[in-house]
């Protein structure tokens, strides 16, 4: 079955190691020498209050893609790095400090 990178945009992407949505996807990455899809990208979200811009995009390779669906796209992918779960880590610590 072929797919479109229309087709891909804005398709709920669900990690399936824990079950948490990481967002819709955003963009492609393609490989320039070969022309194949490398990578999908969910663009971060940007931060209330913050003046310092938005989260880190998640970058998931295509080797990490299980399963494309008609409305979600299941991915097995480690925990993500994204600054959105640093900074939940950052204001339990300050929670501390000031509460």
């Amino acid at each position: 079955m072929n797919c479109c990178v229309t087709d891909l945009r804005n398709k709920e992407v669900i990690n399936t190691k824990n079950g948490h949505r990481l967002g819709c996807v955003s963009d492609v990455e393609i490989c320039c020498e070969s022309g194949q899809l490398c990578a999908i990208v969910i663009w971060g979200k940007s931060r209330p209050f913050d003046l310092s811009g938005k989260c880190d995009d998640i970058r998931i390779p295509w080797k990490d893609i299980q399963v494309i669906g008609e409305e979600t796209v299941l991915v097995c992918v480690d925990e993500c790095d994204c600054c959105c779960t640093k900074e939940k880590d950052k204001r339990r610590i300050f929670e501390g400090l000031f509460g």
